[in-house]
């Protein structure tokens, strides 16, 4: 029989998962992914021209790969099959192509969707390729893993590489809402702000967790209680406006501003408790590096930066021991916000200073009658002067002198003070 002569029964709706229910049948009506959705959007003009090609959709799991790759057929009225890399191997391949190459000859088209692609081989990706040249059909595969190093670059080079992005808590907000609808039940907003926070930006996850409370609640609404059953942890609720969340934020950020470690790991243990984002926390642990240790150890940053990345790798719970690390290592960092400081200085003044040109020294003379006009007249090569030290001036000269960087006396900025002062004395022997 032929594949797309083969129709499963479907269960009823009721019966069927709540993610399953909740796909959209409207472009207007997908949640997420703006930035090639949006209108005027490439992905976007190619569904309403009708002028698909073969895609990749690139992103993490529960962001709506499975849900475009349906709407885009559903929208571009092509059959659509999906293809499991899983299960499959090339004589499924074969077997599929063989249908789709009948039925192009019959006017119509076929979207093949390949979930997990990256699990493909060599062999099983190159028996794609020339179904995609012939256009016997629009290949949508889907990945979560970096396409440039999971398939064939000849396949590459015949898809658009389109990257998903996890969605945020406001859209999983929006899908939650939606979802409640679908089950005729209530629940708080600050509850479904947890399980958005939970959900990590995935729909998938968020949309399982409310279904499975609703059937725990015996009620019409949703339970607190039976969200913290689902996600085995107690939910420390944010508010509606989101201010809960800032101040346990600031709490983190001014505990490691003041050194004291203690409070840093309880307070980084709330919002770790409450489902915050991780990678939030990661990025704010990376801003504290820069805003509040800067140079005075510089190895505060890499720390930071090495967390961010252990955490994306590892996911939860391992990472939170990283998160963890990163937090302690920081309180206890020397500290100095010299480096902030200095550029906001520095950006004050290019903003409220006139523009000045760059100075001739320090224009690259590329042409002939660029050098004649004077550029580059008068530069110093540091390399060839005592100690590298040269005392030609680089700021215009309306800013001769000025400073915006001042080292304290924390930690290596102690060393950087003195090196800085070694510096404007050799600049100033060598200018004598």
């Amino acid at each position: 029989m032929s594949l797309f002569d083969a129709t499963p029964p479907q269960a009823p709706d009721a019966r069927r998962p709540l993610a399953e229910r909740m796909r959209p049948d409207r472009l207007e009506d997908y949640v997420g992914q703006q930035h090639i959705l949006g209108p005027g959007k490439p992905l976007r003009r190619q569904i309403e021209r009708d002028e698909l090609t073969s895609i990749i959709l690139w992103g993490p799991p529960g962001v709506g790969k499975t849900t475009l790759a349906r709407l885009i057929a559903h929208l571009t009225r092509c059959e659509f099959v999906p293809f499991s890399a899983v299960l499959s191997g090339i004589k499924e391949i074969k077997a599929v192509m063989a249908d789709a190459e009948r039925i192009r000859r019959l006017g119509r088209r076929t979207v093949l969707f390949v979930d997990e692609i990256h699990r493909f081989n060599k062999a099983q990706q190159d028996a794609f390729l020339p179904y995609v040249e012939r256009g016997d059909i629009i290949l949508i595969g889907a990945t979560t893993e970096n396409p440039s190093f999971e398939v064939i670059p000849a396949l590459l080079s015949r898809a658009k590489v389109y990257m998903l992005r996890a969605l945020t808590p406001e859209e999983i907000g929006e899908l939650l809402r939606r979802g409640l609808r679908e089950l005729g039940r209530r629940a708080p907003d600050t509850l479904l702000e947890q399980v958005a926070i939970y959900a990590n930006g995935d729909a998938r996850s968020a949309y399982n967790i409310l279904e499975i409370a609703a059937a725990a609640s015996s009620g019409a609404e949703i339970s607190e209680q039976a969200v913290e059953d689902v996600i085995e942890r107690k939910t420390l609720l944010y508010d509606k406006s989101g201010e809960e969340h800032f101040n346990l934020i600031s709490a983190l950020h001014k505990s490691v501003r003041s050194s004291d470690v203690d409070a840093a790991l309880y307070w980084l243990a709330r919002m770790l408790e409450a489902g915050e984002d991780r990678l939030y926390l990661a990025r704010r642990l990376v801003r504290m590096a820069i805003e509040d240790i800067g140079l005075a150890d510089p190895r505060a940053l890499e720390q930071a930066i090495a967390v961010q990345q252990t955490v994306h790798f590892l996911g939860i719970p391992e990472g939170d021991q990283a998160l963890a690390q990163a937090a302690i290592y920081l309180a206890l960092a020397p500290k100095s916000d010299a480096a902030y400081r200095a550029l906001l200085q520095a950006r004050e003044t290019a903003r409220h200073s006139i523009a000045d040109p760059v100075p001739m020294q320090l224009r690259n003379a590329s042409t002939r009658y660029m050098k004649e006009w004077g550029y580059g007249e008068g530069y110093q090569h540091a390399h060839q002067f005592k100690d590298a030290m040269t005392p030609m001036e680089c700021l215009p000269p309306a800013l001769s002198g000025t400073r915006f960087y001042e080292p304290a006396g924390r930690g290596l900025e102690k060393k950087i003070a003195e090196r800085l002062q070694e510096i404007l004395a050799a600049r100033n022997r060598a200018g004598k």
